[in-house]
């Protein structure tokens, strides 16, 4: 009884650190949000005084009427609120034991689990930051028991996230489309293919590492083991299934199938798992009611800021100096990914889709670029960022988690980045790789 109730204090404990830990990310990720939310509109409402106070009266327009206009954006907080039960009701538990039975037994095979559980839960959440969160410190945890160091543990763990915004759904990739006006649907069928290969890629990379460096093969589990996680895990698993099932065969919309995908989400956590009381689920509408709020205040504001620009005729100066160093559109991809890597080095995600995006999409339609192609790639781009020093917001929840000085993980973590880098140049100039699903299943 005394051991059991040592095991208890234990888990509890754990907990405690994950709490604290992830609550450090998310309060930096929700400050982060509203200092560049109440710039933009300080900013903004400065320049209707001083330059244009005749149109003072329309801030309040701009900023509200593109957000209840926009069906699409609906999506966004259904897919927060989907992420954090998944979270809070422990069914990443499940998850990861079944990866462990699948992959554990290869050389350096909780790494690989660390990576393909990645892909399995991006197509719940749709966010990096929430995989991060979600699962990392218990892969991180089990990591290091098994003899892994800790700065390489924690650098996967950031770098498979990445994964999550790329493979559907995606918020990112929602917001791109209430943006540009792309398809929501060709961009989640879009970023299949990519957030797969990005998968493989990093497993690669780690059966390289796990031989050079002598990592252990993982957890292997009997057939009866198996089965019984494989069973444990199938409710959760169900929810891909539903939630891409629902898009992809077109029985309902992305925001529709976020809404179903959440209501499941939430019976399987209270009732088939039992880890969702009622105390656990306020939390969780607090917490969701949070993120979406700093969400829409920063859309909002960033329309704003937006419409500024246009009324500038900024977009028109920036093709007009683009155009002047080339017409070429490969030449000019090449550009806008140079700079949108350099600035994902110093800025926020939030930051550079909702300013800088808005600024070259008038140059991607006049040079015939695929919207869809094109909001893949900078979302791959910007998914890079988040594990880029010195800003990286992944590499400072992971080394949070490790209790890792993050040096390390920078250290650790930049072979990775060239992986991806490379990889995002690949899509960029083979944008078959991209449209091969939209263009053939829709």
């Amino acid at each position: 009884m005394h051991l059991k109730n040592t095991r208890k204090e234990e888990k509890n404990h754990e907990y405690a650190d994950y709490y604290a830990v992830c609550g450090y990310g998310d309060l930096l990720h929700l400050v982060c949000r509203l200092l560049l939310s109440f710039s933009m509109l300080a900013a903004s409402i400065t320049y209707f005084l001083l330059a244009a106070p005749d149109k003072l009266g329309q801030v309040f327009t701009v900023i509200t009427g593109n957000m209840f206009a926009n069906y699409t954006m609906l999506a966004a907080p259904l897919f927060i609120f989907m992420a954090n039960v998944l979270n809070e009701g422990e069914v990443t538990d499940k998850l990861f034991s079944f990866c462990n039975g699948l992959l554990g037994r290869l050389k350096g095979g909780t790494a690989q689990v660390n990576v393909f559980i990645s892909l399995i839960f991006s197509g719940m959440t749709g966010s990096a930051i929430a995989d991060a969160s979600g699962i990392g410190l218990m892969e991180i945890d089990q990591m290091k028991k098994e003899g892994y160091d800790a700065e390489f543990s924690c650098a996967i763990t950031a770098a498979s996230a990445t994964v999550g915004p790329i493979f559907p759904p995606s918020i990112p990739m929602v917001i791109y489309a209430m943006l540009s006006g792309a398809s929501i649907g060709k961009l989640f069928m879009g970023g299949m293919v990519p957030g797969v290969l990005l998968a493989i890629l990093l497993m690669i990379y780690v059966a390289f590492i796990s031989h050079k460096r002598n990592y252990p093969a993982g957890v292997v589990m009997s057939k009866r083991e198996f089965l019984k996680a494989t069973l444990q895990a199938l409710p959760a698993l169900f929810t891909v299934v539903i939630l891409l099932g629902g898009i992809y065969s077109g029985i309902c919309t992305p925001t529709e199938a976020g809404a179903v995908a959440s209501a499941y989400a939430l019976i399987i956590s209270a009732l088939i798992y039992k880890t969702l009381g009622w105390k656990k689920l306020w939390g969780i509408i607090k917490k969701s009611a949070a993120n979406t709020a700093t969400l829409a205040l920063l859309c909002g504001t960033s329309m704003l800021f937006s419409y500024i620009i246009s009324l500038e005729q900024v977009p028109r100066v920036v093709a007009s100096l683009v155009m002047g160093i080339t017409d070429n559109k490969y030449i000019f991809l090449f550009i806008v990914n140079i700079v949108f890597l350099l600035l994902g080095c110093v800025l926020d995600v939030s930051t550079i889709q909702l300013v800088f995006v808005p600024m070259v999409l008038p140059l991607v339609q006049a040079m015939g670029i695929d919207l869809v192609h094109f909001g893949v790639v900078i979302c791959l781009n910007m998914m890079i960022g988040l594990s880029t020093p010195p800003f990286g917001m992944l590499l400072f929840i992971v080394s949070g988690l490790g209790k890792t000085k993050i040096k390390g993980v920078i250290r650790e973590i930049l072979p990775m980045v060239l992986i991806m880098i490379g990889l995002l140049f690949l899509v960029t100039y083979v944008p078959d790789i991209i449209m091969f699903i939209p263009n053939n299943f829709m």
